[in-house]
């Protein structure tokens, strides 16, 4: 069965909204107010953002590889504050390259797309190609 671009493994919501409780986290709201914003439970969102926390290099260092595939010149990604932030930051440098080369687009589907459905996965290996 192939994953729509926006899903991601093992999540019932979609990739826009999982990346909207990540920007918020990023920006300081807690997962509690994000989940009352979203209509969400806060264990849902609480999942999630640790996920994100603990995959945090990971992620960065994929989405890093990403961004320079997509645009060869382009320069370095500067720290944007923390492991989540940096991260964060990558995802947004590789969406913004991806719209240079192809067009304008949601940037969370792309995120799914690039992370192959396993951007918050628990049991399927880190991006398993990338390595």
């Amino acid at each position: 069965m192939l994953l729509p671009d926006i899903g991601l493994l093992r999540r019932r919501d979609e990739v826009a909204v999982i990346g909207a409780a990540v920007e918020a986290s990023v920006a300081g709201q807690g997962y509690r107010r994000i989940a009352g914003w979203l209509g969400l439970p806060a264990d849902t969102v609480r999942g999630w953002l640790s996920r994100f926390a603990a995959r945090a290099d990971v992620i960065r260092e994929h989405f890093t590889r990403c961004a320079i595939v997509l645009d060869p010149e382009l320069g370095p990604i500067m720290p944007a504050g923390s492991v989540v932030a940096d991260a964060l930051e990558a995802i947004a440098v590789t969406a913004r390259a991806w719209v240079l080369r192809f067009g304008p687009v949601d940037p969370w589907p792309v995120v799914s797309r690039l992370s192959g459905g396993v951007l918050l996965a628990t049991r399927a290996p880190a991006f398993p190609w990338a390595a």
